[in-house]
């Protein structure tokens, strides 16, 4: 065996083995949330921790009701989704059909930028600036609730959308764009009843993909989402998903306690969530690459 082959051999090795890293630390995860979250299902009823309305971990006796901190995340994700798949998905349309060169490379990175702004700073530009603005806007006694955090939220979300979006719409064949302005269709038909129904696959993966982005994120909704473990009455209300609900609570949970168990509980919950939402990514991503004959 030559030194190439031994050479060729080691990066082999080097590689799989960093390869198989990612799956390691997923499956050391997945174990820990088990491992951490089955002491809780075992002693409180999986049903009535789900369904129970009252989250007070430190009363006693100590309630762990999680509907409003799921009720909190779903509410929020929605309306972070009703903010940026607009903004997102139109900004990728204009930018891919509509946009000059000259315009795109001005638009394009500035869009970027803001997947490169930490989570805190927007927290900060959302609690400071956007929650005062809102408050009085609304008249509403504050501005640190589920409609802010959804704003802020969608705003950090656009990126993603218009960069997957964008990324989509440019697997489209150049061919079909030519096939359809020559029958005679206009330039916006071509988008909307063309372009728009072959890159459907790769948009919804990147709607998918921003959804996951918006439930998981955690340090902006702990400052802008009003930190109440109620159920909403109005998207007006402060909320507690269960993202801020872990980041605030875990450094005072007695380790090994119930509250400790609960949070793991709930992390496990938001990871199968989130998980949920890569998988139909991946399998709405693959059907995308298939119809278009862009590999297996």
């Amino acid at each position: 065996m030559d030194i190439r082959t031994i050479r060729e051999t080691v990066y082999r090795w080097i590689f799989a083995v960093l390869a198989f890293a990612a799956l390691v630390f997923l499956i050391g995860i997945i174990l820990i949330l088990f491992k951490e979250a089955w002491p809780f299902f075992a002693q409180y009823s999986a049903v009535k921790a789900l369904l129970g309305q009252s989250w007070y971990p430190t009363a006693s006796p100590a309630e762990f009701g999680m509907l409003p901190l799921i009720v909190a995340s779903v509410v929020v994700t929605v309306g972070a989704m009703a903010v940026c798949v607009p903004i997102g998905v139109g900004s990728a349309l204009f930018l891919h059909e509509l946009a000059g060169v000259r315009l795109r490379a001005v638009l394009k990175p500035f869009i970027e930028i803001l997947s490169g702004i930490p989570s805190i700073v927007f927290g900060f530009f959302g609690m400071l600036v956007i929650a005062p603005f809102l408050q009085n806007l609304f008249g509403i006694p504050t501005g640190l609730n589920a409609f802010t955090a959804s704003l802020v939220l969608g705003i950090m979300a656009v990126p993603t959308v218009s960069s997957l979006a964008d990324d989509a719409l440019s697997f489209v064949p150049a061919s079909f764009h030519e096939a359809s302005l020559a029958v005679g269709a206009t330039r916006w038909q071509t988008l909307t009843r063309v372009i728009v129904p072959a890159a459907g696959s790769g948009i919804s993966t990147a709607i998918i993909l921003g959804m996951s982005r918006a439930v998981g994120e955690t340090m902006t909704v702990l400052m802008v989402a009003g930190g109440a473990a109620v159920i909403p009455r109005s998207i007006f209300d402060p909320v507690r998903p269960m993202t801020s609900t872990i980041a605030s609570e875990m450094g005072e949970a007695m380790t090994g306690s119930p509250h400790y168990h609960a949070l793991f509980a709930i992390g496990l919950i938001l990871f199968l969530i989130t998980l949920s939402f890569n998988i139909i990514a991946e399998i709405v991503s693959r059907r995308f690459r298939l119809k278009l004959g862009l590999g297996r």
